[in-house]
């Protein structure tokens, strides 16, 4: 195990190092070229070059240098690993409420996604970003946990002025708590009666909130308080099959929304 670490420790001491092989990988160089991409003297390019061919990751080809098969194997290991890292540490902040259980993807597959986190001058800003997306779509489906004033505010406005469809699949607790509005509730009916809506309720608990938009992912990340904390969405073709097989799913196993059963006075939520 010591040798791979070494050779991590060996790449990892110099920038040059990793550029000059990811370089390599892609095309012959010549070390004119490498000088002039990596601003690296020639005495440090010299020692690299060395370094790689004693390692029979590079082997010299006329005036060129090119990555051998496994100098290109290298290369691509370290391309992953810069990318897992960068993904790790758009995650950092967020993973401990991330619903990982419920993802049927790799986190992998967020490596291009936006992390959107509240901060002092702007705390609304994850939501800021699903509702930036919701007032440019033509369509949304979404399976969720909740359903926050301004998100219902957008979809209502949106459904009504024929410029979007809207379908989601709330849970029971949701209802509850927006039935409990009764301006809200107003909302809630008057969308679910548009033909270019239609919400269902949940047969059992929503562990996540995922929000598609048009071909945009949405997730929004919440604490156990329910404290929003992060907005996270992407175009990635992987998170976007299973945002569409989950959103799906619950839709096929949801009931049609009947309001009375939230309204007091017909044995529904009070």
């Amino acid at each position: 195990m010591d040798a791979p670490l070494e050779e991590i420790e060996f790449l990892a001491r110099s920038t040059n190092r990793v550029e000059v092989l990811q370089l390599l990988a892609t095309r012959p160089h010549t070390r004119g070229e490498l000088a002039a991409t990596t601003e690296a003297s020639q005495a440090t390019l010299g020692r690299i070059l060395e370094d790689f061919s004693e390692r029979s990751w590079v082997t010299r080809e006329g005036d060129t240098h090119v990555a051998t098969a496994t100098g290109a194997l290298v290369a691509d290991g370290i391309d992953e690993f810069v990318a897992v890292l960068e993904t790790e540490g758009k995650l950092r902040d967020v993973v401990a409420y991330l619903p990982t259980d419920a993802f049927g993807f790799d986190l992998r597959d967020l490596a291009d996604a936006t992390v959107t986190v509240p901060t002092r001058t702007r705390p609304s800003a994850p939501l800021q970003r699903v509702l930036d997306g919701m007032e440019r779509a033509t369509t949304v489906r979404a399976v969720s946990h909740t359903l926050n004033e301004q998100s219902l505010t957008t979809a209502h406005r949106r459904v009504t002025a024929g410029r979007q469809t809207f379908e989601a699949v709330l849970s029971s607790s949701t209802l509850e708590a927006l039935a409990a509005d009764d301006e809200l509730w107003t909302r809630v009916r008057a969308l679910a009666d548009h033909d270019d809506a239609v919400i269902r309720v949940a047969r059992a608990a929503v562990p996540l909130s995922v929000t598609v938009v048009d071909g945009t992912v949405y997730l929004l990340v919440r604490d156990e308080r329910g404290i929003l904390r992060a907005a996270i969405h992407t175009d990635d073709s992987t998170v976007r099959d299973w945002a569409d097989e989950t959103v799906s799913r619950y839709w096929e196993e949801a009931t049609p929304l009947d309001p009375t059963t939230f309204e007091t006075g017909s044995g529904g939520a009070s």
